[in-house]
This record gives C-alpha cells, sequence and structure tokens, in this order.
C-alpha cells in the first residue's frame, strides 16, 4: 500500500485524539493503583492499627508477633494473621506505629 501524506495527517489526526483520552486513562489508573496499594492503614490493618498506637516502642518483630499475632490483616490474597504476614521476615526493631505500618503495607503489596 503507497505511503501518501493524506493517510499520514489522518494517522496523526487520530493520534492526537485519543492523547487526552489516553492521559485520562493513565491518571485514572495511577490513581486507582495509588489507592489500592497505600490504602487507609486503618482499613488494611483493622482493629491492629489502633493497638499499634498503644505499643511501647521501640519493639521488635517478635515482640509485635507475641502481643498481636492473631490480629487479621487485609491482603491481596483475601486476610492474613500479623503472625503469617510477619512470618518471611528476619526480626528487626520498630521505632514507632508508623514504622510498623509501612513494613507491613510493604509486605502484603508483594
Amino acid at each position: 500500500m503507497p505511503d501518501d501524506e493524506r493517510g499520514r495527517d489522518e494517522n496523526s489526526d487520530d493520534e492526537q485524539r485519543k492523547q487526552p483520552e489516553r492521559k485520562r486513562e493513565d491518571v485514572r489508573d495511577r490513581t486507582n493503583e495509588d489507592r489500592a496499594m497505600s490504602g487507609e492503614p486503618g482499613g488494611r490493618l483493622g482493629d491492629l492499627d489502633e493497638a499499634l498506637e498503644t505499643q511501647g516502642y521501640p519493639t521488635t518483630t517478635d515482640e509485635l508477633v507475641e502481643a498481636y499475632g492473631d490480629y487479621e490483616i487485609e491482603t491481596q490474597g483475601g486476610t492474613e494473621s500479623l503472625e503469617e504476614v510477619l512470618a518471611p521476615t528476619e526480626d528487626q526493631t520498630y521505632d514507632s506505629a508508623d514504622d510498623v505500618r509501612s513494613r507491613l503495607l510493604g509486605l502484603i503489596h508483594r
């Protein structure tokens, strides 16, 4: 098929019309992804979120599992206990509730 200037212009026009739509889709997808990934910690961590505020810091992974191991956390695959979420990690020290939240949210989004 011969390459003519009119065909190229039409393709260029089509691309220009589609760009705003693509940008809206990209923004919508990123917004949904950010919301899904970060979520509200209280929503994903359930009752554990409030319990973390009353925990004394610094604290360790082992201490958290001992105190809150049965608390349920919403994961991408359903719900798991804190003990199950932290099982693949080594014992580490956390300086605040935010440190624990960050670690947990990182683990449940893998």
